[in-house]
Protein backbone atom coordinates (compact mmCIF):
# COMPACT_ATOMS: atom_id res chain seq x y z
CA UNK A 1 0.00 0.00 0.00
CA UNK A 2 1.32 3.45 -0.92
CA UNK A 3 2.31 5.82 1.86
CA UNK A 4 -0.09 8.73 2.35
CA UNK A 5 1.16 12.18 1.54
CA UNK A 6 1.28 14.48 4.60
CA UNK A 7 -1.23 17.31 4.74
CA UNK A 8 0.15 20.65 5.92
CA UNK A 9 -1.80 23.81 6.69
CA UNK A 10 -0.47 27.08 8.14
CA UNK A 11 -3.29 27.90 10.55
CA UNK A 12 -2.07 31.33 11.69
CA UNK A 13 0.89 33.71 11.55
CA UNK A 14 1.78 37.03 13.08
CA UNK A 15 1.98 38.39 16.63
CA UNK A 16 1.16 36.01 19.50
CA UNK A 17 0.90 36.22 23.26
CA UNK A 18 4.01 35.06 25.15
CA UNK A 19 4.77 31.37 24.62
CA UNK A 20 5.85 29.03 27.41
CA UNK A 21 8.10 26.39 25.83
CA UNK A 22 7.51 24.10 28.80
CA UNK A 23 3.74 24.10 28.34
CA UNK A 24 1.66 21.92 26.04
CA UNK A 25 -0.41 25.00 25.16
CA UNK A 26 0.44 26.86 21.96
CA UNK A 27 0.45 30.66 22.06
CA UNK A 28 -2.72 32.51 21.05
CA UNK A 29 -2.73 34.73 17.97
CA UNK A 30 -3.08 38.46 18.71
CA UNK A 31 -2.74 39.95 15.23
CA UNK A 32 -2.26 38.41 11.77
CA UNK A 33 0.59 40.28 10.09
CA UNK A 34 4.08 39.97 8.66
CA UNK A 35 5.02 43.52 9.78
CA UNK A 36 6.37 43.32 13.32
CA UNK A 37 6.97 46.45 15.42
CA UNK A 38 10.42 46.48 17.01
CA UNK A 39 9.31 46.13 20.63
CA UNK A 40 11.02 44.29 23.46
CA UNK A 41 9.66 40.76 24.10
CA UNK A 42 7.17 40.81 21.20
CA UNK A 43 6.39 37.21 20.14
CA UNK A 44 5.87 36.41 16.44
CA UNK A 45 5.87 33.39 14.15
CA UNK A 46 3.38 30.85 12.82
CA UNK A 47 1.48 27.68 13.64
CA UNK A 48 1.18 24.79 11.20
CA UNK A 49 -1.05 21.74 11.39
CA UNK A 50 0.52 18.56 10.05
CA UNK A 51 -1.59 15.47 9.37
CA UNK A 52 -0.63 11.96 8.30
CA UNK A 53 3.05 12.36 9.16
CA UNK A 54 3.53 10.74 12.59
CA UNK A 55 7.25 10.13 13.34
CA UNK A 56 8.40 12.13 10.31
CA UNK A 57 11.41 14.40 10.91
CA UNK A 58 10.64 18.10 11.09
CA UNK A 59 13.51 20.57 10.64
CA UNK A 60 13.07 24.24 11.47
CA UNK A 61 15.27 27.25 10.82
CA UNK A 62 15.02 30.90 11.80
CA UNK A 63 17.19 33.22 9.70
CA UNK A 64 17.79 36.43 11.68
CA UNK A 65 18.84 39.67 10.03
CA UNK A 66 22.57 40.29 10.56
CA UNK A 67 22.45 40.23 14.37
CA UNK A 68 25.81 40.12 16.12
CA UNK A 69 26.53 38.04 19.22
CA UNK A 70 28.42 39.32 22.28
CA UNK A 71 31.77 38.90 20.50
CA UNK A 72 30.67 40.89 17.43
CA UNK A 73 30.23 37.88 15.12
CA UNK A 74 27.06 37.57 13.01
CA UNK A 75 24.81 34.92 14.57
CA UNK A 76 24.18 31.76 12.59
CA UNK A 77 20.56 30.87 11.82
CA UNK A 78 18.78 29.06 14.66
CA UNK A 79 18.12 25.47 13.62
CA UNK A 80 16.53 22.46 15.25
CA UNK A 81 14.83 19.14 14.71
CA UNK A 82 11.67 17.62 16.07
CA UNK A 83 9.66 14.50 15.29
CA UNK A 84 5.98 14.76 14.45
CA UNK A 85 4.29 13.31 17.52
CA UNK A 86 0.80 12.48 16.27
CA UNK A 87 -1.13 12.15 13.02
CA UNK A 88 -2.85 15.50 13.69
CA UNK A 89 -0.17 17.75 15.16
CA UNK A 90 0.07 21.53 15.66
CA UNK A 91 3.56 23.05 15.75
CA UNK A 92 4.52 26.62 16.65
CA UNK A 93 7.66 28.18 15.18
CA UNK A 94 8.43 31.63 16.48
CA UNK A 95 10.84 34.01 18.11
CA UNK A 96 10.84 37.08 20.31
CA UNK A 97 12.85 40.28 20.30
CA UNK A 98 15.44 40.88 23.02
CA UNK A 99 17.50 43.93 24.01
CA UNK A 100 18.82 45.90 22.32
CA UNK A 101 15.82 45.85 19.98
CA UNK A 102 17.39 48.39 17.59
CA UNK A 103 19.79 45.69 16.33
CA UNK A 104 16.97 43.25 15.50
CA UNK A 105 15.29 45.13 12.64
CA UNK A 106 15.07 43.61 9.19
CA UNK A 107 13.72 40.39 7.65
CA UNK A 108 13.29 37.30 9.84
CA UNK A 109 12.66 34.22 7.69
CA UNK A 110 11.23 31.08 9.29
CA UNK A 111 11.18 27.75 7.45
CA UNK A 112 9.92 24.25 8.20
CA UNK A 113 10.89 21.11 6.31
CA UNK A 114 9.32 17.68 6.67
CA UNK A 115 11.71 14.86 5.74
CA UNK A 116 13.79 17.40 3.76
CA UNK A 117 10.81 18.84 1.85
CA UNK A 118 10.03 22.51 2.49
CA UNK A 119 6.47 22.74 3.89
CA UNK A 120 6.29 26.27 5.35
CA UNK A 121 8.21 29.48 4.67
CA UNK A 122 7.28 32.93 5.99
CA UNK A 123 9.31 36.15 6.25
CA UNK A 124 8.48 38.75 8.90
CA UNK A 125 9.76 42.31 8.63
CA UNK A 126 10.75 43.71 12.02
CA UNK A 127 10.62 47.50 11.80
CA UNK A 128 11.99 50.12 14.21
CA UNK A 129 8.69 52.01 14.08
CA UNK A 130 5.18 50.75 13.55
CA UNK A 131 4.78 50.15 9.79
CA UNK A 132 1.48 52.09 9.67
CA UNK A 133 -0.53 54.20 12.07
CA UNK A 134 -2.96 51.44 13.08
CA UNK A 135 -0.27 48.81 13.63
CA UNK A 136 -0.71 48.74 17.41
CA UNK A 137 -4.50 48.72 17.48
CA UNK A 138 -4.38 45.17 18.83
CA UNK A 139 -2.78 46.48 22.04
CA UNK A 140 -5.80 48.65 23.00
CA UNK A 141 -8.44 47.62 25.51
CA UNK A 142 -8.82 43.91 26.23
CA UNK A 143 -6.15 42.86 23.76
CA UNK A 144 -3.20 44.32 25.62
CA UNK A 145 0.06 42.60 24.72
CA UNK A 146 1.02 42.00 28.31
Amino acid sequence: MAKRKPLVNMTSYGIYNQWDAGSRELPKIRHITTSIPGELDIEFGYIVNIKQAKNARLTYCIYHPDICDDSGQIMAPFEGREHVRTNDWHFYLGDTLWAPVETKTGPWRMTLSLDETLIADKTFMVEAEAPYEGASFWRRGKLKFR
